[in-house]
């Protein structure tokens, strides 16, 4: 059953991918960013919810301080919630989280939210000292901290903990103090274990969809709500992360996607050893799997189709994939705020009547 449409939220993230110009020039790390601030100031424009940062520490990628650019973004809008896409937990500090989002939400009354999760890519180990053998306590244990802080701070108490990745804290109280807590989604690419773990620790689910159909989640989504009847809690708020782009036609989408798409998988998959990545497997992933591309008339009712089968709370789109230029994101933007969105909730409010 989907759940009901004004628990619905709709927003937009970004990795910050390196962009070229319209000319296909190459378009600086620094000016990147400051494309990103002046999105999400169109994102606000135009009546989205949320704006996502992501993490990262690669060529490909130019925002490696998410919050920082987040802080940039609050600043420069007055209602636009913005949360990280994701906050690698591993290889950071829980203490230092909390301290760093609590100060947002203070300059912003509230406005931001954490998105944690182990990231899609292991440079950060290395980067900040960390070893890859420790992958799986490092995130178990820092996770358990985190939530160890969130609870401390709502009862206005200090830290108590003890693990083996960092030093025990013993009634330590963190500043500034949260006025209403900070939201925390945990972000899931696909395992059980992920996923109980999320309802084990109390927080929202994010699913990274990135690839296939979507209803191949729906398993994910049944296991997470098992998870929260068997530990005795309520039921929290479930969303989904996936790549698209909106342009006026789905022909003028397609063309202006593929090439980006394809130079950003195979460069990836390089990586990984996946199979190169074709024409075809993005046409694929257009018309049955997770890539949202298209107009505003064949996203939305493809949005509204992976609402509806996940049962969600959330759809965020990741609007940029490659170095598409800094103008289409703009134009995708606008028209996921004023057309997409307006058709997603008249679709779902139809077909629940």
């Amino acid at each position: 059953m989907t759940n009901p449409i004004s628990s619905l939220s709709f927003g937009l993230d970004t990795f910050g991918d390196v962009t070229v110009d319209t000319d296909g020039n190459a378009v600086s790390q620094a000016q990147t960013i400051r494309d990103v601030i002046e999105e999400a100031k169109m994102a606000e424009k135009v009546g989205i919810d949320i704006f996502g940062i992501g993490e990262h520490h690669r060529t490909e990628y130019a925002i490696s301080a998410p919050d920082i650019v987040m802080t940039a973004i609050l600043a420069a809008t007055e209602k636009l919630k913005v949360t990280s896409s994701v906050t690698v937990l591993s290889s950071d500090d829980p203490v230092r989280i909390f301290e760093r989002y609590s100060t947002m939400n203070a300059l912003s009354n509230g406005r931001a939210e954490i998105t944690l999760g182990r990231g899609s890519f292991i440079e950060s180990f290395p980067l900040f000292g960390f070893d890859l053998q420790d992958y799986e306590k490092l995130f178990n244990e820092r996770l358990d901290l985190f939530r160890t802080i969130l609870d401390a701070d709502a009862k206005q108490e200090g830290v108590t903990w003890k693990g083996e990745t960092r030093s025990a804290l013993e009634n330590q109280m963190l500043y500034p103090p949260t006025e209403n807590g900070i939201k925390t989604w945990v972000a899931v690419g696909g395992s059980p274990e992920s996923v109980v773990r999320a309802a084990k620790y109390h927080f929202p689910l994010m699913l990274a969809i990135i690839g296939g159909a979507p209803e191949r989640f729906r398993p994910y989504v049944e296991l997470y709500k098992r998870a929260n009847e068997q530990f005795g809690q309520p039921q929290l708020p479930i969303g989904i992360h996936s790549p698209g782009l909106v342009a006026a036609t789905d022909k003028e989408a397609r063309e202006l996607s593929l090439d980006n798409w394809l130079l950003l998988q195979r460069a990836i998959g390089a990586e990984r050893g996946w199979a190169p990545a074709d024409a075809r497997q993005f046409e694929r992933e257009i018309d049955h799997g997770s890539l949202y591309i298209g107009s505003p008339e064949t996203v939305a009712k493809k949005i509204a189709d992976t609402i509806e089968k996940l049962s969600l709370n959330r759809f965020t789109m990741k609007y940029a994939s490659g170095p598409t230029p800094h103008e289409y994101h703009m134009r995708s933007i606008e028209l996921y705020g004023t057309e997409v969105i307006p058709m997603v909730r008249e679709i779902l409010a139809k077909r629940a009547a």
